[in-house]
């Protein structure tokens, strides 16, 4: 079971187990027998974080739940591609087709038999 935080109005903060299920009722307080309400406290550190830390952190969370893309296919996005262009990024013009029809990648990798 978890250890869940509550607070007295008289006596201040203390814990208890309770389940998941229970962790949102209130509790009685060991001193007075109040009900006490759940709390949620945020370390120290939370708090006094320099901005560029919790800035990354936010950066972080967003990124988790956004597609990934290589850094190739946002150069690709960002830039147009015209004759002449010197990037790296050809993949499909290295595709070759031989005599008999068979595909063949002549500067890929030589070592592969084609399908």
């Amino acid at each position: 079971m978890p250890v869940y935080d509550y607070k007295c109005k008289e006596h201040g903060l203390f814990f208890e187990l309770a389940t998941m299920d229970e962790s949102h009722q209130p509790k009685p307080c060991p001193h007075c027998n109040a009900l006490a309400a759940r709390v949620i406290c945020l370390a120290p550190e939370l708090l006094d974080m320099p901005k560029e830390k919790k800035k990354a952190f936010a950066t972080n969370e967003k990124a988790q739940n956004e597609p990934v893309y290589s850094t190739l296919e946002r150069r690709e996005q960002d830039h147009e591609h015209k004759n002449g262009c010197g990037c790296s990024n050809k993949r499909g013009r290295k595709l070759m087709y031989t005599a008999q029809g068979e595909k063949m990648f002549p500067s890929m990798r030589p070592w592969m038999i084609s399908h």
